[in-house]
């Protein structure tokens, strides 16, 4: 590879290597595009290649921005103007985008230089990345387990250093879920802290957010300078910060009030060796000065219910658009039973269900708001077992029996801060001891990531991890 030192930098490393003319953008894809080519194979993360976008990028002159001349991936969610994005459906492997999301013009500004997509389950929704259409992608830390889902291919291509930071978005988990399964960073932020228009208000009802994951903090907290506020069409907006985010990295962040636990909200007992590392965490945070004790978030109703309505809801919706668009029914050929399944069974609510799921949202809002007065930091795992296997979650059996029970052992606690709208981020702070990552979430109030940034570097200084590599980097 041309670039030997390339997998040392984060984000905001590369950029200054290019201001100062040490590196050219072009240098930094052709790495890029060389270590696609070199793990990408094994990994299977980078689904969408539009290399000559790229260089025609290069070629125009980025704008100078923060992270100017560093190459990205898109998720395969979201639409670049003259690029395909699939959503991981078979309907749309040919879908070429006519326009550019508000996001995706955010990272533009920035000065990224967007090679590609990576991959997501079919329409982001699943917690492993394994679509019919593009096939698993797989963890760069063991190829037979799951890189995560729904941003599996971003956390994969973060963690193999194909890139230092890659765009993820986050409806129950789907930022912290695969940081946690792929070892990098991963902060979901508060509810309308970033866009995402011109063609939607909010995700999934307000649950869904966009932002990155990243190999360091400083990189999340920088990104999230770049690509926050609000946008003409925003139904509503985020708390402002008090400062730039980037500045809370390395700030003092004083003597915390942390509570933790290592069950599930379910109160369900959880893999040993995550239950003894959230111990151990807990004990860190108290060594450096915090004052931390055991006490678990409340419950005010079933989380997983409340998701399967309003999920459920946002994909018939989909299927409904995409029958408009074809003029005929949707079959398995053109979606996954999985989604299929959850369309039909949107069909069968009524509008009064859709709303007694949003008073349930509401219901584990308000309780965690009361919770939070008490504490300002909740500590728990991001995943309540180790990453799954690949194919332990099947979106295309007959009988889907099986996956209601795998997301209650698997991840019980990511959604409800997507149903609070409060900030939640998952740190690469333990391994077990079959060498697959642990990671440990973080939750404040809301608006509050300035706490989880100041917070997230002290530990990143106390339990550095840039430098673990997974044996596909070796």
């Amino acid at each position: 590879m041309g670039f030997s030192e390339y997998g040392n930098y984060d984000g905001l490393g590369l950029a200054d290597l290019v201001r100062r003319k040490q590196v050219t953008p072009r240098e930094l894809l052709d790495e890029a595009i060389a270590r696609t080519a070199e793990v990408d194979p094994q990994i299977n993360a980078v689904v969408v290649k539009h290399y000559d976008y790229a260089a025609r990028q290069i070629e125009r002159g980025e704008p100078s921005g923060p992270f100017s001349g560093v190459p990205f991936l898109l998720k395969d969610l979201d639409i670049l103007e003259g690029t395909r994005t699939t959503s991981g459906a078979t309907l749309y492997k040919d879908n070429i985008a006519d326009h550019t999301g508000t996001l995706a013009q955010r990272f533009l500004n920035a000065g990224l230089t967007i090679f590609g997509k990576s991959s997501t389950p079919e329409f982001g929704l699943m917690p492993t990345t394994e679509s019919r259409l593009f096939g698993p992608t797989r963890n760069p830390w063991n190829l037979e387990h799951s890189s995560g889902g729904s941003s599996g291919g971003a956390a994969a291509a973060v963690a193999a250093r194909i890139l230092p930071v890659a765009h993820a978005s986050d409806g129950g988990g789907s930022i912290r879920i695969p940081a946690s399964a792929c070892g990098v960073f991963g902060l979901k932020p508060t509810r309308a802290r970033t866009p995402l228009g011109p063609d939607r208000g909010e995700g999934w009802g307000g649950f869904s957010c966009g932002h990155v994951v990243s190999i360091t903090v400083r990189d999340s907290a920088a990104m999230l300078d770049a690509i926050h506020g609000p946008e003409a069409s925003s139904p509503y907006v985020a708390p402002p910060p008090e400062r730039p985010f980037l500045q809370e990295v390395g700030r003092d962040p004083g003597r915390l009030r942390i509570s933790f636990t290592d069950k599930s909200p379910y109160g369900d007992a959880i893999d040993p060796e995550i239950a003894a590392a959230i111990r151990e965490i807990a004990a860190l945070l108290s060594k450096l000065g915090h004052h931390v004790e055991e006490r678990a978030a409340p419950l005010a109703c079933d989380p997983a219910a409340v998701m399967a309505t309003i999920v459920a809801a946002n994909t018939a919706l989909t299927v409904r658009i995409s029958e408009q668009r074809f003029g005929r029914p949707m079959t398995e050929d053109d979606f996954e039973v999985l989604t299929l399944a959850m369309a039909r069974n949107a069909q069968k609510a009524t509008a009064t269900d859709y709303v007694a799921a949003q008073l349930g949202a509401f219901q584990i809002s308000r309780a965690l708001a009361a919770f939070f007065e008490s504490c300002d930091v909740f500590l728990c795992p991001t995943l309540c077992s180790p990453p799954l296997r690949i194919g332990e979650l099947n979106s295309m059996s007959k009988d889907l029996s099986h996956i209601a029970p795998i997301l209650r052992r698997y991840i019980p606690a990511t959604s409800m801060f997507n149903m609070s709208g409060q900030p939640a981020m998952s740190m690469p702070l333990a391994w077990n001891r079959a060498g697959l990552p642990l990671g440990m979430m973080f939750s404040a109030r809301l608006g509050d990531e300035a706490t989880l940034f100041r917070l997230a570097a002290q530990l990143e200084q106390e339990r550095p991890w840039t430098r673990k590599l997974p044996p596909i980097c070796a």
